[in-house]
């Protein structure tokens, strides 16, 4: 007895109509499972994975630690110019360093917030007694 091929399109269908349900609703899923936790306690873990992660970078980068730490102390414009021609030397850890902060970046666009390090300071001097 030979098997006709009109009893497996119902299942066919269904198992297409199935996957087209799943991958809707993966796509639908997607964007909240992704949000960004735009609390305090979100904002300081972000920060704080990047500071570590640039920490890290900047311990096995001299040069970059140096112009960044030199940078710290000096009037705006030298340190912008002095920092603007080491990157513009050394491009990868430009771009190193860029990616490293990514996870900010991310946070500034998704929240609507951006903090920098001279705010967070001024956040916990504030908390001293």
């Amino acid at each position: 007895m030979k098997k006709s091929a009109q009893p497996r399109r119902p299942r066919v269908s269904s198992a297409i109509a199935a996957c087209a349900l799943g991958a809707s609703a993966a796509l639908i899923a997607a964007p909240t499972a992704g949000a960004a936790d735009c609390t305090a306690s979100g904002l300081a873990s972000v920060a704080g994975g990047v500071l570590a992660e640039a920490g890290g970078y900047l311990s096995a980068h001299p040069g970059a630690n140096d112009v960044l730490t030199a940078a710290a102390t000096q009037p705006p414009d030298v340190a912008r110019n002095n920092v603007r021609g080491y990157f513009t030397a050394n491009p990868g850890e430009f771009l190193d360093l860029r990616r490293i902060a990514g996870p900010l970046q991310d946070l500034r666009n998704q929240c609507g917030i951006a903090i920098t390090p001279g705010q967070f300071a001024t956040l916990f001097e504030a908390m001293q007694v």
